[in-house]
């Protein structure tokens, strides 16, 4: 399995810099990860870094609360499209999914879809903000409004992503909508364990070096593994000694 091949790559911090987008562009290239995921103002000088490569451009439309007009979010989302994004995200409105208004809920996400066209459309739906049965809800409303991955949350919020979720995701929508889960991983291991989960694209941020932090802990964890073993084995070599001594006398 190429874990790269799950790899979003994520800076949505307001202060970042184009400095910042630009060193996040070269290392997705450099690490061959899936997309980038970026703030809409930069996605025109991402587009210029990445054109000639592989990485996908994606950027949230209506963020970080997705509250704003539907209207808003289309003509964000449409402009995101010229400039050279991929892939859309949109935030869900967690003030009508709470108030139960779900026909106002799904024509927010369908409206959106319909505008762009054939490009894939994830929806963010904030999971520490949900219960269970909110969680079911929006992905039953996701698989009417036929929107292409569910991602567990913005990274704004007060909790990520959990395993137990995204299984309560997949197992609502199947195989019909992918999964994404983002906030909180920040090692190799946390990623297999998302993906095994049923996650199709896995988020880490800025600045997490995934496969280094994960070679070093290997490699210490192999040497206190052959100190510990060493030490036993010398232990016994000891005990096996006094043994002989004893005997001998």
């Amino acid at each position: 399995m190429q874990v790269t091949n799950y790899i979003e790559y994520t800076l949505l911090h307001p202060s970042a810099t184009e400095r910042d987008i630009v060193e996040l562009c070269l290392s997705a290239q450099k690490n061959n990860y899936y997309a980038v995921n970026i703030n809409s103002y930069y996605v025109a000088l991402a587009k210029q870094l990445l054109n000639k490569t592989n990485t996908k451009i994606c950027t949230p439309i209506g963020f970080p609360l997705g509250v704003t007009a539907t209207a808003s979010k289309i003509y964000e989302a449409k402009k995101a499209l010229s400039d050279g994004a991929d892939e859309i995200e949109m935030v869900i409105n967690q003030g009508l999914l709470k108030s139960k208004n779900y026909v106002s809920v799904l024509k927010d996400i369908t409206d959106v879809k319909l505008a762009i066209g054939k490009t894939p459309l994830k929806v963010i739906i904030e999971i520490s903000e949900l219960n269970k049965n909110e969680i079911i809800r929006i992905c039953e409303i996701c698989l009417d409004a036929q929107v292409d991955y569910i991602k567990t949350s913005s990274g704004f919020s007060k909790n990520g992503s959990t395993l137990t979720t995204v299984k309560i995701i997949k197992k609502t929508v199947r195989d019909h909508i992918k999964i994404a889960a983002f906030d909180g991983i920040e090692d190799y291991e946390t990623v297999l364990k998302y993906i095994a989960s049923g996650a199709d694209r896995v988020g880490i941020t800025y600045g997490t070096e995934l496969f280094n932090n994960t070679r070093a802990k290997r490699n210490s964890k192999i040497f206190k593994q052959y100190i510990k073993t060493h030490k036993t084995e010398d232990e016994t070599n000891k005990s096996i000694s006094s043994e002989k001594l004893i005997t001998k006398f």
